[in-house]
């Protein structure tokens, strides 16, 4: 209702866990880390709690989204089972037939350990993902444990990550479940934003909705703050009302009066209680150090307790330890992480990801040492490596200004696979640990290591110092055909249709030389999209790891054009990949 008012491309403040919303501060980034770490080759059991709305569903549903290659991951989201139920949606998720009308656990288990065995010897590996695991009854989180069992003689088949709230600590810790409690290989729990990361999370909502000018004042995100004690989903329902507030009385700005009216409609009768309890404690607190103070006066110096020379400064409060009350087994970026072995001797944990984390700073230091990380420097660079020197015009996006150079911009959230597999050139976006964003382009991958521009500044370094400040988001280019519709689907008739088969067929025409003589003009080609070539739409599509539909939209757009343009693009990845041999125009 209020988007167009304010200038906004979407709500900014939904309450549907939208991955590019999420906002990565420095305890979602480390419970973050603990979910991938859950994902890795090392993981085991990991154990995510956090409060009701702080984020972890985003969270999990942000890791879905960057899934390392090689992992197979089912995704449980209605854990109110019977431990029968709960292995058949296992093996639903994981697409493992067994009868119908099976009411055998053990059925059920060993179709699961073969499935299992098949992926691991395939040097793939499976992960189950439980969100929601506080309502979880003892009798599955046993049947879990058992699950566990299944293993190898050097390796875990089954790696387990529970996301769920606070009392599914208070459920571990009971004497049935201190077998499963011992296996957890990492626990974190995920706490509320403090008064900063509470506006910084504002501002980030606003500006991913396209905001460009701000729509809070300071009072007022300070407010936000205290009111919804920092949980994210408080935030997002009391800046949506205030907004919608802001829009009825036709402001431009929300201020703390609309805060707090709209605290009071979302929040009602607990939010007048909780402003009393705040009035009663903050008077409480006055009396007692009237009290005291008055008490010091009264009371003479005993003469044991005079000082001997000038008072000691207090150390001051670090930012990060204000308002934190989650536990830690694992410290990031710094510190020595550890765990606790059934028996019961204290070892290190992930001293891999420590490692990672700690050559992070090196990097960190390259993005502080040159100033010029802004979007409009990386896009400079990424023109550079197209070869094309597009000025700078006012009021125009790079991706518009590579538009008018016959270039258009894909967007999207992976991994340094997609980057890979896309083998393009890319903008990435980063995020320091102040939430300051930062823009560098990546030119070249060769295995692990990734060179890139930062401002004026070429850097190359290992993946793992960016990974940290990397959550996915990149921009490439590409020089889209010259076609009549962005989309060709079957039933299509035309020139559109007539230059895909080409295409196809050149792509094809490297393996088959059956193909390349019926591109040669031997048999004229039909216009028409028809089922047969909707399959090979679906075969190129499978083969170049994009979603079989048939539909040819921009992503088989983008890989047919890799896999004819020869070197008249630049590419990522020198050499070819997986044996792919390009096509070159005579």
């Amino acid at each position: 209702m209020y988007t167009a008012y304010f200038g906004l491309n979407e709500n900014p403040f939904s309450l549907t866990p939208n991955p590019r919303f999420l906002f990565m501060s420095q305890r979602h980034r480390e419970a973050l880390a603990h979910l991938l770490y859950g994902m890795g080759e090392k993981g085991g059991f990991v154990l995510l709690t956090g409060e009701v709305g702080t984020g972890k569903t985003t969270l999990c549903r942000s890791l879905l989204e960057q899934v390392p290659e090689g992992v197979e991951v089912a995704l449980v989201l209605n854990p109110k089972q019977t431990a029968l139920e709960l292995v058949a949606s296992l093996c639903d998720e994981l697409k493992i037939s067994y009868p119908a009308d099976t009411d055998s656990l053990k059925v059920l288990i060993d179709l699961l350990n073969r499935h299992l065995l098949n992926v691991h010897a395939d040097g793939r590996r499976t992960v189950l993902i439980i969100d929601e695991a506080q309502n979880l009854s003892v009798d599955v989180l046993e049947q879990i444990r058992l699950l566990t069992n299944l293993e190898t003689t050097t390796s875990k088949l089954l790696q387990i990550l529970l996301i769920g709230q606070p009392e599914l600590h208070v459920m571990m810790a009971r004497p049935e479940l201190r077998q499963l409690g011992q296996r957890i290989t990492a626990r974190y729990h995920l706490s509320p934003l403090l008064q900063d990361e509470t506006a910084a999370y504002v501002r980030h909502r606003l500006e991913v909705a396209g905001s460009r000018r701000r729509l809070f004042t300071n009072g007022s995100l300070r407010l936000v703050h205290r009111l919804s004690g920092g949980v994210p989903r408080l935030i997002n329902t009391i800046c949506d009302r205030a907004l919608l507030g802001a829009y009825a009385k036709q402001v431009e700005q929300v201020n703390r009066r609309l805060v707090r009216k709209a605290a009071f409609e979302v929040m009602g009768s607990v939010f007048v209680r909780n402003s009393f309890k705040r009035l009663a404690w903050a008077a409480a607190l006055v009396i007692c150090l009237l009290l005291w103070a008055g008490w010091e006066i009264l009371l003479p110096p005993r003469m044991d307790q005079a000082p001997s020379g000038p008072p000691k400064a207090r150390a001051p409060l670090n930012h990060s330890d204000r308002g934190s009350t989650h536990l830690k087994t694992l410290a990031i970026p710094s510190g020595k992480g550890t765990r606790v072995a059934p028996s019961g001797e204290a070892e290190d944990l992930m001293p891999d990801l420590q490692k990672a984390y700690a050559s992070s700073a090196l990097f960190e230091g390259l993005l502080t040492k040159s100033r010029q990380t802004d979007m409009a420097t990386a896009f400079s660079a990424l023109f550079r490596q197209w070869q094309t020197e597009i000025p700078s015009v006012p009021g125009m996006t790079p991706c518009q200004q590579a538009a008018t150079a016959g270039l258009r911009c894909y967007r999207d959230r992976g991994n340094w696979t997609t980057l890979r597999h896309l083998n393009r050139p890319a903008v990435l976006e980063l995020v320091d640990r102040h939430q300051q964003k930062h823009y560098v382009t990546v030119i070249r991958i060769e295995e692990e290591q990734i060179t890139v521009t930062a401002g004026d500044q070429e850097a190359t370094i290992n993946q793992a110092q960016i990974e940290p400040f990397w959550f996915g988001e990149f921009t490439i280019l590409w020089q889209p055909p010259n076609l009549g519709s962005a989309v060709i689907k079957e039933g299509d008739r035309g020139p559109d249709v007539l230059w895909l088969r080409a295409q196809l067929n050149r792509v094809a025409a490297i393996r088959d030389e059956a193909l390349a003589k019926d591109a040669s003009g031997a048999v004229p080609p039909s216009p028409v999209f028809d089922e047969d070539l909707k399959k090979q739409v679906m075969a190129f599509q499978r083969a170049n790891l994009i979603k079989p539909d048939g539909i040819v939209g921009e992503q088989t757009l983008i890989q047919l054009n890799r896999k004819t343009a020869g070197n008249a693009i630049p590419l990522l990845c020198p050499g070819p990949m997986n044996g792919e041999t390009h096509v070159v125009d005579p």
